[in-house]
């Protein structure tokens, strides 16, 4: 499975919330299109349908951030514990 870039995913998410605040307080049909973009974006990247699950999946994608990087790190293969450098 494919598995976003966190950096990229943090920044979407930082977005999302400000446009989301900035509609709250005065409507813009710019930011609204914006908003639409994303959120499809956020949905497409998480492989959710709907913004709550694509918005869970991204707080735990950087919550696991840490472990994926001591995974790569030691170069251990998830499912087996084998591994991936020989």
């Amino acid at each position: 499975m494919l598995v976003p870039d966190p950096k990229r995913v943090r920044q979407l998410l930082t977005r999302y919330a400000t446009l989301r605040i900035a509609q709250a307080e005065r409507y813009s049909p710019v930011a609204a299109r914006e908003l639409e973009d994303i959120t499809y974006t956020l949905c497409v990247m998480t492989g959710t349908a709907g913004i709550r699950e694509a918005v869970a999946r991204a707080d735990a994608l950087l919550t696991g951030e840490r472990s994926a990087a001591d995974i790569r790190t030691t170069g251990a293969d998830e499912e087996s514990g084998r591994s991936l450098v020989g």
